[in-house]
């Protein structure tokens, strides 16, 4: 079911106005409410409900908001999860309409809460509470916190859920363990089922936002037919495999220590090892499962959502759900393969069971093992996906069938990491990362046609007074999300500049800028103090991360990648603050890089200060660093010609294969190959990256169907930042819209030279699709469609290299 939010966005003499179309986030009548004396309690699973009676006329809407995570149902039916992210002390309010959900008569309306009360990247360590109410028109017809009885939320502990359990993940919260009973989940749809209230507490809450962002995708996909059966034996394991999250419990990060558990099914699971299995075919959601027995499903794509499952067992029988992002070719799924626990336990009595996980996963492949007991039959099997919505009208199309597939992976890739903010990764992390959200947001505009979650993002960054347990002026790397052991990185805090920038340019919004000036101003404080004598940064303190490769190994003392990272923020700065002295300082430290750091044919990576006090530069030299000289104008192919025709012909991801400068250390996918193939794309050499993005994309998506965190398939296999390799570059450097400009209504066409017979696309804005298709023809290319939104208008440009001769266009671009 998807629902609209009551937001709209329009785009009013080039700026972004976001403007609520029906109510304020105050709430009328409710407050914020927890089971007394457990809202600093670890893992407390929470059920709210209210017993309602349909209005006749007025529409019923559920306004909510709470910490850490919700679910509603109605009558039992599944409706929606939040609440959407906001910074500490904030808490931004979903709006779910009823009517849909709602029958004549006497309704259930339930929420059930997580309380996870941990630090995470994932979540804010923050007080359990409900905030929730129900209006239809004028009347509220039920609120946490009411002082009528019979218009109140009640609420009880539910217990079914297991509380002293090992965390999911370093960065997520708890993993998912049940005992189920029959009529465990009665009170979420019959208004007669038992029910004890318990007390409840008011609680201090927090300062409400609208969501400002959208609602929810939550259809229901069904796996293919299983595609594997096997069985299980029984093994000692001496030193069984344990997460962090399981070892380092302790003032810096919580969680319940190994004594404390009720159970530990990531040790457990590892005593039971593959007995065999055999490729099967059984139709998609019916089995029947012995003691020992395992069947996997595969749901084609790797997606993200609520595992579900109906099952049915005539004695006590114990299931263990696992989970991965990559189908195997014979036996059971790799669950340990993010260094996730990634298994859901179920304990059931004798009965017939519909459960559906209370927190989102990410996989292509689902197990169902039965441990223990008598036969466990599997009656049906889904997934409800959790994802972004509004990106339906955009495609790419073409001749050759892989562009469309890695532009479908990218946009798969781009729903499930932009619920609420651009994550990283929807499975380990769930977490809003720096400079992912760089490149995520250029995606955004792409396929929403708007930057609703980049500037719910970015004012994210702006709501805290100030960030805990970091220095002063220093950004989160992630947020929202606590890191009680200080950690950051340094460099990502200059990329939030560089997104920044960006974000201006594409909506006009000169009020979130401002709001966040004393955060961008404080943060120059900070770099400063780490300034030495020849104006570079050094010794960064905390994660200096450059890329997931050896150029992460030469960050000390003065990391040139690093600086020229810097000098680029300080641009930036410049340019939206009007501080004409920082791009002075910027073309000082460009300077001194390149007096230090190039020696004739690349630059090296590092310099290290010796005993003496004297700087040393060292002979290690990446890949990337070359990548990040060009990229932020520290060379230029005029400047550096030989060096940028041999980055050009001899490097790029397949010198893996060639052996090719074998002493240049190899880029990876994050972030050094996408740096490339935005060089090529700069320098108009399209076809060399036609050729080299495409494949090197397309192994992924076929592989998963989405794109992934490294160049194999050894992390997340669904990375925010890498839909930007499947969506703006086929927007722009294979179809050809090079420049979409929403806050000018202009595009500026750019057919490139690419070896396609024919390419056509759509992107959406919020006045109207943009449409172009076009076909080889001699020795140029004819547009055959081109459709802007009424207002806008278009320019060709077939200046830059790299682009092939149009023939033949539209005298004008038809409006619609």
């Amino acid at each position: 079911m998807k629902h609209r939010n009551g937001w709209i966005v329009a785009l009013v003499f080039g700026g972004l106005r976001t403007a609520m179309a029906a109510r304020p986030a105050e709430f009328r009548q409710a407050e914020p409410v927890w089971l007394a004396g457990t809202e600093r309690e670890m893992n407390v699973l929470a059920g709210f409900r209210a017993v309602i009676v349909s209005p006749s006329a007025d529409g019923a809407t559920l306004r909510a908001t709470g910490s850490t995570f919700y679910r509603v149902t109605v009558n039992g039916e599944f409706v929606g999860h939040g609440p959407a992210r906001a910074g500490h002390g904030w808490f931004r309010v979903d709006e779910w309409p009823l009517d849909a959900c709602l029958r004549p008569g006497t309704n259930v309306v339930a929420i059930e809460v997580a309380g996870y009360n941990i630090n995470s990247f994932a979540y804010l360590d923050q007080p359990s509470f409900l905030q929730a109410e129900i209006v239809a028109g004028d009347r509220v017809l039920a609120a946490t916190g009411a002082e009528d009885a019979t218009r109140t939320f009640t609420a009880m502990r539910l217990d079914a859920r297991l509380q002293r359990v090992p965390r999911y993940s370093y960065q997520r919260g708890f993993m998912e363990v049940w005992r189920l009973t029959p009529g465990w989940d009665l009170w979420r749809r019959d208004p007669a089922a038992p029910w004890s209230p318990a007390p409840l507490a008011r609680q201090p809450g927090g300062r409400s936002l609208p969501r400002g962002v959208p609602l929810p995708e939550c259809g229901v996909v069904r796996p293919a037919p299983i595609v594997i059966a096997g069985t299980l034996v029984r093994r000692p394991v001496s030193r069984p495999w344990k997460d962090r999250s399981l070892t380092i419990i302790g003032p810096n990060f919580k969680g319940f220590a190994e004594p404390e558990l009720e159970t530990c099914p990531p040790v457990e699971y590892q005593h039971y090892a593959d007995g065999g299995s055999t490729t099967v075919t059984h139709a998609a959601g019916s089995a029947r499962l012995s003691a020992m027995e395992y069947r996997v499903l595969d749901f084609r794509t790797n997606l993200t959502g609520f595992i579900g499952v109906r099952l049915r067992c005539q004695a006590s029988s114990r299931v263990m759900l696992s989970f991965d992002e990559l189908l195997p070719e014979r036996g059971p799924v790799n669950w340990r393969r993010l260094s996730c626990a990634s298994l859901v336990d179920l304990r059931l009595e004798p009965g017939e069971y519909t459960f559906e996980t209370i927190e989102p996963y990410t996989l292509r492949a689902l197990q169902l093992a039965a441990l223990e007991g008598a036969e466990v039959e599997l009656l049906d099997a889904w997934l409800r996906e959790f994802a972004t919505s509004g990106t339906e009208l955009a495609r790419v199309r073409a001749s050759d069938p892989a562009v469309e597939q890695v532009f479908e992976a990218g946009r798969q890739t781009f729903r499930q990491n932009a619920v609420d903010i651009f994550m990283d990764c929807p499975s380990r992390e769930r977490a809003g990362w720096l400079c992912d959200s760089f490149f995520t947001a250029r995606t955004a505009m792409d396929l929403q046609g708007n930057a609703r979650i980049e500037r719910a993002f970015l004012e994210n960054f702006a709501l805290p007074d100030a960030f805990p347990r970091l220095p002063e002026g220093m950004l989160p790397m992630c947020y929202p999300s606590d890191h009680y052991n200080g950690e950051f990185i340094p460099n990502w805090a200059m990329w939030f500049v560089l997104q920044l920038r960006e974000y201006l340019q594409r909506t006009g919004d000169r009020e979130l800028v401002e709001r966040l000036r004393p955060r961008v101003l404080r943060l120059v404080e900070y770099f400063q103090r780490l300034r030495n004598a020849d104006g570079l940064l050094e010794k960064l303190p905390s994660w200096v991360f450059v890329e997931w490769s050896m150029a992460n190994k030469f960050v000390q003392d003065v990391n040139y990648p690093s600086n020229m990272l810097y000098a680029e923020m300080l641009d930036a700065i410049a340019e939206l603050y009007g501080q004409p002295q920082l791009a002075r300082e910027a073309a000082g430290v460009r300077e001194a890089i390149r007096r230090q750091s190039w020696d004739g044919e690349f630059f090296v990576d590092n310099a290290v200060r010796r005993p003496d006090g004297t700087l040393e530069v060292t002979r290690n030299r990446t890949e990337t660093c070359q990548y990040y000289a060009f990229y932020f104008r520290v060379a230029t192919p005029a400047t550096h010609p030989q060096l940028w025709d041999r980055l050009v012909r001899d490097f790029g991801p397949q010198r893996k294969g060639t052996g090719r400068w074998p002493e240049i250390h190899p880029s990876n996918q994050l972030i050094g190959n996408v740096m490339r193939f935005e060089l090529l794309s700069r320098e108009g050499l399209t076809r060399r990256l036609f050729e080299e993005a495409v494949p090197y994309h397309r192994r992924m998506a076929e592989l998963t169907g989405t794109l992934w965190e490294f160049d194999g398939p050894q992390a997340s296999c669904n990375h925010g930042f890498a839909s930007h390799g499947g969506v703006r570059l086929l927007y722009r450097d294979v179809l050809g819209l090079w420049n979409v400009s929403h806050t000018h209504r202009e595009v500026i066409l750019r057919i490139p030279d690419v070896p396609l017979e024919w390419c056509e696309g759509t992107m959406p804005t919020p006045d109207g699709p943009i449409e172009l298709r076009w076909h080889r023809a001699g020795e140029g290319v004819r547009i055959e469609r081109l459709v802007l939104p009424k207002g806008w208008r278009h320019r060709l440009d077939d200046r830059a290299g790299g682009v092939v001769r149009v023939v033949e266009a539209p005298s004008h671009a038809s409006g619609i």
